[in-house]
């Protein structure tokens, strides 16, 4: 719900930016910094609600992978982007506050890194939360290697064993490891909010993708907040059907 108590979808309903001359972007905080369970935004589902990934009927938590605990950053997603093959996901490591899940922030983009996930680009955004009290002093990914020696190490390092304790192998990036700078991250945000553009507009296939949302006006996919309601009152919450904590 928005602060209205109006329903809504938290991946196409809330703005992509926060303000687009100076392109700072909204950032919905699905993982807490220094938190282990791995929560996302369910685009497959209705109105695209937070939810724990499961995986074989069981709650997915990532591991402590020495000397990190949990995850090392506030991560989420920035809201109306999505790529077929790549996903813009920011994280905000030079933050010193801990957001709460569900909360939407406004980060100031610095740069990327490509991840390679089982053969696709997963890009992760790297972005301050612009009420940092050191906001101001960080505006490509440069400053952040010169005032914040090891940030960006440490990101490498966590996202390429952080499934090492689940059996699989260390992942892999594109590039070398290494960050491209803010004009290149701003771009692949870009591209990645045309590609919602036409999902929503019905003129590109997004596949189990759900597309319901009640703000884009323009969309055939737009509904009443009376439907959203039925949908949210069809939503099973009986403990049986829920999955186990491991």
């Amino acid at each position: 719900e928005d602060a209205a108590g109006r329903y809504i979808s938290p991946f196409h309903d809330i703005p992509i930016y926060a303000d687009a001359g100076k392109n700072v972007f909204n950032m919905v905080v699905e993982v807490p910094r220094w938190t282990n369970a791995k929560m996302e935004i369910a685009t497959k589902d209705p109105l695209n609600p937070i939810k724990q990934d499961v995986k074989k009927g069981k709650l997915r938590y990532v591991a402590n992978v020495f000397p990190h605990k949990g995850y090392i950053w506030n991560y989420g997603a920035i809201p109306q982007v999505l790529c077929l093959v790549s996903a813009a996901r920011p994280f905000a490591p030079l933050s010193l506050q801990v957001c709460s899940r569900g909360e939407v922030i406004q980060v100031k983009v610095l740069g990327t890194l490509a991840l390679i996930d089982e053969g696709e680009t997963d890009w992760k955004i790297i972005a301050i939360n612009v009420e940092d009290p050191e906001a101001d002093s960080y505006n490509d990914i440069s400053d952040v290697r010169r005032m914040k020696p090891g940030y960006l190490e440490a990101t490498v390092d966590w996202f390429r064993r952080y499934k090492v304790p689940d059996g699989k192998p260390e992942n892999q990036f594109a590039f070398n490891s290494e960050f491209k700078d803010k004009d290149f991250a701003v771009n692949v945000i870009k591209c990645t909010h045309e590609h919602w553009k036409a999902l929503l507009a019905k003129k590109a296939d997004g596949g189990e993708i759900n597309c319901t949302n009640l703000t884009v006006s323009d969309s055939p996919f737009c509904c009443s907040q009376e439907c959203a309601k039925a949908t949210v009152d069809a939503v099973s919450t009986d403990p049986s059907v829920l999955p186990t904590p491991p």
